[in-house]
């Protein structure tokens, strides 16, 4: 049942009756059996008040008398395959009343194998005049559905009720799982007057529906023929489809809701389900959509107030009265709790508002007349209102109506009073006046002004809010004459305001002067404007004037002075540190100015310091021939820029030499500079490295790392980098582990050691680098004449935000064979 009947709550036994338990259970029987016959009673008594009214259609359309009029519903009824309670429906809706009923297809409709009701034939249908009569024996399932949604009708109140119980009816009969009601409007858009199985976010997004092609809602009440869209890929070429997304509904009916001559509102049904509605459901939806009809006319009536005569009262006084208003009955759940509000009484003027008439609006709720927005804020007031019984008023807001094709914007608030148990909601409309003063006001809080009038005549001085706010001075002291205005300034700058305060008043001319003033928030900076209006003599009779509050933009403008100020010193201090910086890496490392021959090879060195930033940092090189005829080659980059990189550098730097040319070995240098690293005080706490120590008997080449890109070798047209063997940045841990490997060169070889600087682009990878330093070794191996310069050519982009070291080393004589 759509509607639950009520129960009530009375004991079967009073309290302290001492019944015994034999008697309490027979008196709980005879309650039950009570109660069931009242609400048998209730449902017959409403059922019979539809017939009459079926009657009573009758006779005003045939003046035939009552008896005739029942005779003829029960043989429509009858002849139709209906209950005469579902007969009733009919004819009050209009279908029934001019002419046969008609339960085939529309015109250019799919056609039906059945005809009338699915399965049932006219001998079958019950003609009992009674509406509660029993069901034929020989109906079947849809006639049985038929029945029981006539006789659930009754209870119907609203279209939104309508539509909850049609879903109740029609989920189970014909797969439904959302039904949504249409209603056309004057304008030919559509109002979704009833929703059941869609969310209230969905609802608010289709509540309206401008009058567009491609709506099939449309399209049913323009021919009154249904819509069957079955295949949604094809469908929605055709027309635009209800849903978020449209796929949640995979299948769809529109039907027309026809009432008398019109059909002013849609039944649209929506399965998740794709596939046809078969024959059967077709037939049984047009037969649902013949029920509703009658039920959506009877709605156009005013319900019974529920209160006594206060809804009828207010009413009439509202029907006097040309303003926007409702008179509101809150609705309560079984705790107590409010959870909407009915319209019992509501003036034509409301559809400025909310779009419907004041009659169409009166028996709904309020939240099905107002957006979701709307709705929330005011059901607080309303709540407001209810509990403490003071008048509730809302702020301001804009509403769109169309009128006479043109959109006019219009501004309301709202209020709400409380009224006997009820509300009474009032819009209140404000005029261009209204408006005009509330955008100043506007004005003069955003811009932070506000406007001062002086009358020298009479004395008196005006001053807006905002300027009492500016000056933060009460406003119950009122305005400052004007001569009393350099009195508010800061000494320093009073007399300055005083001269020309005399000026306007004396001379007329034009005041524009900034001051500082000292308020209960601190000082704040000011700027007075003002000009004189003068008599038929030319004798100043009053000011005009504003008063801006500039303290923000003074605290700016002096913040970015002081922001300047600091830049400089800063960019004072990085440019002496890099004039100091260059000097000792001039003085620490030293660029030969032409290739080095340590132990027989030929070395070219390049240095270049990156182009941004102190432009100094810690990579460094070495490349020296040992007392005992090998030679040293050494690679590093310490982190950071500057003279604290420069510095930990050139340790690092000379310490190394100094440890191999005393004997240590490559991995025994690198873990004593680890060590020498992690117990500096400097700021740079990291280093990478790579050292090589060439043997000339052999063409040995030892090398170690330190988390530094391998060296790279170019043999025979070739390029491969070497293995690296173990080792960690320097300053990382207090135990790392270097390893050594060895390298067998050959005449015409060819080792670049090289700085990361190199090969590093962000953001691209490293091996991205490390691959274009091979082809680019490659492609300028040939090359006599400067090959390391044309190398870096080819590897560097035209500004380098990092350091720069490179040492190319050729083995003189042929090349040839592999590395070993």
């Amino acid at each position: 049942m759509c509607n639950a009947r009520p129960v009530t709550s009375e004991h079967a036994t009073p309290a302290g009756s001492g019944a015994a338990p034999d008697d309490t259970a027979t008196l709980a029987k005879v309650v039950a059996r009570q109660r069931a016959e009242m609400d048998r009673l209730r449902d017959l008594a409403a059922a019979s008040a539809v017939v009459e009214r079926a009657k009573g259609a009758v006779m005003a359309l045939t003046g035939c008398s009552a008896q005739a009029a029942a005779e003829t519903l029960a043989q429509r009824a009858e002849a139709a395959g209906r209950t005469v309670l579902e007969e009733s429906w009919v004819t009050l809706g209009g279908s029934g009343a001019f002419g046969p009923p008609h339960t085939g297809p529309a015109a250019g409709d799919d056609p039906s194998p059945a005809a009338g009701k699915p399965g049932g034939s006219p001998g079958t249908a019950s003609a009992a005049t009674c509406p509660d009569a029993p069901e034929p024996a020989a109906a079947d399932g849809a006639s049985a559905s038929l029945a029981r949604l006539a006789r659930d009708l009754v209870h119907v109140g609203t279209p939104q009720d309508l539509a909850r119980c049609l879903l109740e009816h029609l989920a189970p009969d014909a797969g439904a799982d959302a039904v949504l009601l249409y209603a056309r409007l004057p304008s030919g858009g559509l109002d979704l007057i009833g929703h059941a199985g869609i969310d209230k976010t969905l609802a608010a997004q289709w509540h309206r529906v401008p009058p567009l092609n491609g709506m099939a809602p449309l399209d049913v009440l323009r021919d009154r023929r249904p819509r069957w869209l079955e295949d949604i890929e094809r469908d929605r070429e055709r027309y635009l489809l209800i849903g978020d997304p449209p796929e949640r509904w995979r299948s769809r009916a529109w039907l027309p809701v026809a009432t008398g001559d019109a059909a002013d509102v849609c039944l649209g049904v929506l399965r998740r389900g794709g596939g046809p509605f078969p024959p059967a459901t077709r037939e049984h939806l047009r037969a649902v959509a013949l029920l509703c009809a009658g039920r959506l006319r009877t709605f156009g009536t005013r319900p019974e107030p529920a209160a006594g005569g206060t809804a009828d009262a207010v009413q009439r006084v509202l029907d006097a009265l040309p303003v926007a208003a409702m008179l509101l009955t809150p609705l309560r759940t079984s705790s107590g709790a409010v959870h909407d509000y009915r319209i019992d009484a509501a003036t034509e003027q409301a559809a400025d508002v909310v779009g419907r008439g004041g009659g169409e609006l009166i028996g709904r709720r309020l939240t099905e007349c107002l957006p979701a927005a709307e709705s929330a804020a005011l059901r607080r007031g309303c709540l407001h209102t209810l509990l403490t019984g003071k008048p509730y008023e809302g702020p301001p807001f804009a509403h769109q109506k169309v009128v006479g094709g043109v959109a006019e914007l219009s501004t309301y608030s709202v209020r709400v009073a409380a009224l006997d148990g009820g509300l009474v909601l009032t819009w209140i409309r404000h005029d261009s006046s209204d408006r005009q003063e509330q955008r100043l006001a506007d004005l003069q809080r955003l811009g932070n002004l506000g406007w001062a009038t002086w009358n020298l005549s009479t004395h008196v001085a005006t001053w807006s809010s905002q300027v009492f706010a500016i000056f933060g001075r009460n406003p119950a002291r009122g305005p400052v004459r004007l001569t009393d205005l350099p009195g508010l300034a800061l000494p320093d700058e009073a007399p300055a305001l005083d001269r020309a305060v005399r000026a306007l008043i004396g001379e007329g001319r034009p005041l524009d002067l900034p001051f500082r003033t000292s308020t209960p928030a601190g000082v704040r900076h000011l700027r007075f404007v003002a000009e004189a209006v003068t008599g038929i003599d030319g004798t100043p009779v009053e000011v005009l004037g504003f008063v801006q509050d500039l303290t923000a933009r003074r605290r700016a403008e002096l913040a970015l002075v002081e922001s300047e100020r600091a830049m400089l010193t800063q960019h004072d201090v990085l440019r002496a540190e890099r004039t100091l910086a260059a000097r000792l890496q001039d003085a620490l490392l030293p660029l030969p100015r032409r290739p080095l021959e340590p132990a027989g090879l030929r070395v070219e060195v390049a240095y270049l310091p990156a182009q941004s930033g102190v432009n100094v940092g810690g990579d460094w090189f070495s490349a020296i021939e040992l007392p005992d005829g090998d030679a040293l080659f050494v690679v590093g980059d310490v982190a950071g820029h500057g003279v604290d990189a420069v510095a930990t550098m050139a340790q690092l730097r000379f310490t190394a030499k100094g440890m191999v040319i005393t004997g240590s070995s490559l991995t025994g240098a690198l873990a004593r500079l680890n060590t020498l690293l992690l117990h500096s005080r400097g700021s740079h706490g990291t280093a990478s490295m790579v050292m090589a120590r060439y043997q000339p008997a052999g063409r040995r080449l030892l090398w170690a790392q330190a988390g530094h890109p391998p060296p790279l070798l170019l043999r025979g047209g070739r390029a491969r980098y070497l293995d690296r063997p173990s080792g960690i940045l320097l300053g990382a841990t207090a135990s790392p582990v270097f390893r050594e490997a060895e390298c067998r060169l050959r005449p015409g070889d060819r080792i670049i050691l090289y700085t990361d600087g190199l090969v590093e682009r962000p953001p691209e990878s490293i091996d991205r680098g490390l691959e274009r330093l091979a082809e680019a070794a490659v492609a300028h191996h040939a090359e006599e004449s400067g090959p390391l310069g044309t190398l870096l050519a080819a590897m560097l982009e035209d500004e380098r935000r990092d350091d720069v070291c490179v040492l190319d080393i050729r083995v003189p004589g042929e090349a040839g064979g592999d590395a070993a």
